[in-house]
Protein backbone atom coordinates (compact mmCIF):
# COMPACT_ATOMS: atom_id res chain seq x y z
CA UNK A 1 0.00 0.00 0.00
CA UNK A 2 1.12 3.51 -0.83
CA UNK A 3 -0.58 6.66 0.40
CA UNK A 4 -0.05 9.86 -1.57
CA UNK A 5 -0.73 13.42 -0.49
CA UNK A 6 -0.36 16.35 -2.87
CA UNK A 7 0.07 19.97 -1.92
CA UNK A 8 1.47 23.16 -3.39
CA UNK A 9 -1.20 24.04 -5.89
CA UNK A 10 -2.65 27.52 -5.97
CA UNK A 11 -3.65 30.57 -7.96
CA UNK A 12 -1.08 32.24 -10.18
CA UNK A 13 -1.00 34.63 -13.11
CA UNK A 14 0.04 33.50 -16.56
CA UNK A 15 3.80 33.31 -16.82
CA UNK A 16 4.17 32.47 -13.16
CA UNK A 17 5.42 29.35 -11.41
CA UNK A 18 4.21 26.76 -8.94
CA UNK A 19 5.77 23.64 -7.50
CA UNK A 20 3.26 21.04 -6.33
CA UNK A 21 4.65 18.20 -4.27
CA UNK A 22 3.56 14.62 -3.65
CA UNK A 23 4.52 12.92 -0.40
CA UNK A 24 4.35 9.15 -0.28
CA UNK A 25 4.06 6.82 2.66
CA UNK A 26 3.77 3.07 2.86
CA UNK A 27 5.81 -0.09 2.74
CA UNK A 28 7.52 0.27 -0.63
CA UNK A 29 10.26 2.61 0.50
CA UNK A 30 11.26 4.58 -2.61
CA UNK A 31 10.85 1.70 -5.06
CA UNK A 32 7.99 3.16 -7.08
CA UNK A 33 7.60 5.19 -10.24
CA UNK A 34 5.45 8.30 -10.04
CA UNK A 35 3.31 10.07 -12.55
CA UNK A 36 1.64 13.45 -12.51
CA UNK A 37 -1.70 13.77 -14.27
CA UNK A 38 -4.22 16.57 -14.52
CA UNK A 39 -7.91 16.98 -15.12
CA UNK A 40 -9.53 20.19 -16.25
CA UNK A 41 -13.27 20.82 -15.84
CA UNK A 42 -15.25 18.89 -18.41
CA UNK A 43 -12.18 17.08 -19.72
CA UNK A 44 -10.64 13.68 -19.24
CA UNK A 45 -7.66 13.14 -17.00
CA UNK A 46 -4.41 13.41 -18.94
CA UNK A 47 -0.78 12.56 -18.51
CA UNK A 48 1.65 15.34 -17.57
CA UNK A 49 4.97 13.80 -16.47
CA UNK A 50 6.47 10.65 -15.03
CA UNK A 51 9.69 9.71 -13.26
CA UNK A 52 11.44 6.43 -12.49
CA UNK A 53 12.06 5.27 -8.94
CA UNK A 54 15.57 6.72 -8.82
CA UNK A 55 14.87 9.82 -10.89
CA UNK A 56 17.06 8.62 -13.73
CA UNK A 57 14.32 8.65 -16.37
CA UNK A 58 11.63 11.22 -16.98
CA UNK A 59 9.02 11.74 -19.68
CA UNK A 60 6.74 14.67 -20.38
CA UNK A 61 3.61 15.43 -22.31
CA UNK A 62 4.35 17.59 -25.33
CA UNK A 63 2.15 20.35 -23.94
CA UNK A 64 4.42 20.84 -20.91
CA UNK A 65 7.83 19.89 -22.25
CA UNK A 66 10.36 22.64 -21.62
CA UNK A 67 8.13 24.31 -19.02
CA UNK A 68 7.61 21.60 -16.38
CA UNK A 69 10.22 19.52 -14.57
CA UNK A 70 9.54 16.44 -12.49
CA UNK A 71 12.08 15.43 -9.87
CA UNK A 72 12.19 13.55 -6.61
CA UNK A 73 13.92 13.48 -3.26
CA UNK A 74 13.79 9.92 -2.00
CA UNK A 75 15.19 10.95 1.39
CA UNK A 76 11.90 12.81 1.87
CA UNK A 77 9.67 10.37 -0.08
CA UNK A 78 8.60 13.37 -2.14
CA UNK A 79 8.12 13.96 -5.85
CA UNK A 80 7.87 17.50 -7.16
CA UNK A 81 6.49 19.07 -10.30
CA UNK A 82 8.17 22.39 -11.02
CA UNK A 83 5.83 24.32 -13.30
CA UNK A 84 7.17 27.44 -15.02
CA UNK A 85 5.75 29.74 -17.67
CA UNK A 86 2.25 28.69 -16.69
CA UNK A 87 -0.61 29.24 -19.09
CA UNK A 88 -4.36 29.48 -18.47
CA UNK A 89 -4.75 26.12 -20.23
CA UNK A 90 -2.68 24.52 -17.46
CA UNK A 91 -5.59 25.13 -15.07
CA UNK A 92 -6.67 21.76 -13.65
CA UNK A 93 -6.63 19.51 -10.64
CA UNK A 94 -3.21 17.87 -10.55
CA UNK A 95 -2.89 14.32 -9.27
CA UNK A 96 0.13 12.24 -8.48
CA UNK A 97 0.05 8.48 -8.82
CA UNK A 98 2.42 5.66 -7.91
CA UNK A 99 3.45 2.31 -9.40
CA UNK A 100 5.28 0.26 -6.78
CA UNK A 101 8.05 -1.96 -8.13
CA UNK A 102 7.27 -0.97 -11.72
CA UNK A 103 8.81 1.33 -14.29
CA UNK A 104 7.47 4.75 -15.16
CA UNK A 105 4.45 5.00 -17.45
CA UNK A 106 2.37 7.58 -19.28
CA UNK A 107 -0.85 5.56 -18.93
CA UNK A 108 -3.46 6.17 -16.25
CA UNK A 109 -4.37 2.48 -16.17
CA UNK A 110 -0.87 1.51 -15.08
CA UNK A 111 -1.04 3.30 -11.74
CA UNK A 112 -2.34 1.60 -8.61
CA UNK A 113 -2.36 4.47 -6.13
CA UNK A 114 -3.58 8.03 -6.42
CA UNK A 115 -3.56 11.14 -4.33
CA UNK A 116 -6.53 13.40 -3.72
CA UNK A 117 -5.33 16.11 -6.10
CA UNK A 118 -4.33 19.75 -5.78
CA UNK A 119 -5.95 22.61 -7.65
CA UNK A 120 -3.85 24.76 -9.98
CA UNK A 121 -5.49 27.86 -11.41
CA UNK A 122 -3.74 30.13 -13.90
CA UNK A 123 -5.32 33.48 -14.70
CA UNK A 124 -4.70 35.47 -17.84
Amino acid sequence: QVQLVESGGGLVQAGGSLRPSCVASGRTGSNYAVGWFRQAPGKEREFVATISWNGGRTFYAESVKGRFTIFRDNTKNTVYLQMNSLKPEDTAVYYCAARPYMSESTYIRDYNYWGQGTQVTVTS
